[in-house]
């Protein structure tokens, strides 16, 4: 399989719209391809994030990655925060999560950030020995808690 990673534009909804509606429905989500292809368009419209679209040689949609930007105040950077993840199942285990963390820390670096963080599932085991086999590390330091509004 040839594997093309790009930074996705306006003009690629219609190829991450069903993606993104697919991982959103991965992590227990009804499906909403309407939402989803909104959901993404605000993101486009205000500049709000970076994706990162991975193709086969046909150039259909493989998977994705969606960074956002972010600061750290303590030590004056700039990060990124690796929040979305997918693959479709047709295409797992065939280095295109791989592909597209490495484009994710080209990305990351190039536009002058400090460091790339990212969260997963207790209990996604196959997630984090993908990360563990790239270098990324475990926080062993920090505590993460969240309220919904």
């Amino acid at each position: 399989m040839s594997l093309q990673i790009r930074q996705a534009t306006i003009l690629d909804l219609d190829t991450l719209a069903p993606l993104f509606d697919s991982y959103r429905q991965f992590y227990g989500q009804p499906a909403d391809l309407a939402r989803a292809r909104h959901f993404l368009a605000e993101r486009f419209h205000h500049q709000e994030s970076l994706i990162l679209l991975a193709l086969d040689e046909h150039r259909a949609g493989l998977g994705f990655t969606q960074l956002y930007p972010l600061f750290s105040s303590v030590r004056t950077v700039r990060t990124w925060l690796l929040n979305d993840l997918f693959v479709a199942a047709h295409a797992r285990r065939q280095g295109v999560a791989a592909g597209l963390l490495g484009a994710a820390v080209e990305h990351a670096r190039a536009l002058g950030a400090a460091s790339l963080s990212l969260s997963t599932a207790l209990d996604n085991a196959p997630a984090q020995a993908l990360y563990e086999s790239l270098g990324w590390q475990r926080d062993h330091q920090f505590c993460e808690y969240s309220l919904t509004l």
